[in-house]
């Protein structure tokens, strides 16, 4: 099977686990607990049967691309405050430092793609897609920081997870890892391997959507005593955030 049909066929099968995935967020109403996620999702489905219709049309499948994965990403960013906001979940505190964190980081996010696309000259076909790569990478890695200091903090604080928050958040982080090595391995290579990264890049995001339909079909078990942590400690410093926000 040559590259460019692999490619597809990748394709094609990640638009079929996307519309399980928003099928089963409807059956189960996961939509209310997840509607960021939810958008994502959908987003995501929408825009991948778009661009796979659009392939005939060079300029219109060029412009729904790097537009659909422009907006990927800051609904990626979305779908990661939600997971924040979970597992934060009864510490206002803390909750409200991490949406304060996520504002200011995607207010600079914005700034720097305008800055970047504005900086290429003259705008065209090259320069909206390297401007979409550079922001991309930079994006991915506060992606990527984010969702590690997320399961740092967990651990150091021995918060609990549940287990579609998790199942989210892994299927993310693992997407997050793959696209950025991708992303910088085409910034560095250009065209040469472009089906080879975006076989590699389909894969990734197959494998996430395989984990996030796992997880959201295992049924939730509640947290055992065990399992449930200490709140000393994260109390000390939900209150010592809010004491800080008040002042």
């Amino acid at each position: 099977m040559e590259l460019k049909s692999l490619v597809e066929f990748f394709w094609l099968a990640g638009i079929v686990f996307q519309a399980a995935v928003v099928v089963v967020l409807g059956l189960k109403r996961a939509w209310r607990k997840f509607p960021l996620f939810t958008c994502y999702s959908v987003f995501n489905l929408c825009s991948a049967v778009l661009i796979y219709l659009a392939q005939p049309h060079r300029l219109f499948y060029f412009y729904s691309y790097w537009i659909a994965e422009a907006a990927s990403i800051i609904l990626a960013f979305a779908v990661l405050y939600e997971v924040f906001g979970h597992l934060f979940h009864g510490h206002n505190a803390l909750r409200k430092l991490a949406r304060l964190s996520f504002n200011c980081v995607l207010f600079v996010f914005l700034c720097v793609g305008i800055i970047v696309l504005l900086r290429q000259s003259p705008v065209g076909f090259r320069a909206i897609s390297s401007a979409v790569l550079i922001v991309e990478q930079a994006a991915r890695i506060i992606e990527l920081g984010a969702l590690m200091a997320l399961f740092l903090l967990s651990t150091a604080f021995g918060l609990h997870w549940r287990q579609q928050v998790f199942g989210i958040a892994l299927g993310l982080g693992l997407f997050t890892a793959i696209e950025l090595i991708a992303v910088t391995m085409r910034t560095q290579t250009g065209s040469t391997t472009y089906y080879l990264l975006g076989a590699v890049r389909i894969l990734a995001f197959n494998t996430s959507l395989i984990i996030w339909l796992s997880y959201l079909l295992a049924p939730e078990r509640a947290a055992s005593r065990v399992e449930l942590p200490e709140q000393s400690q994260l109390e000390q410093w939900n209150q010592a955030v809010m004491e800080l926000i008040r002042q």
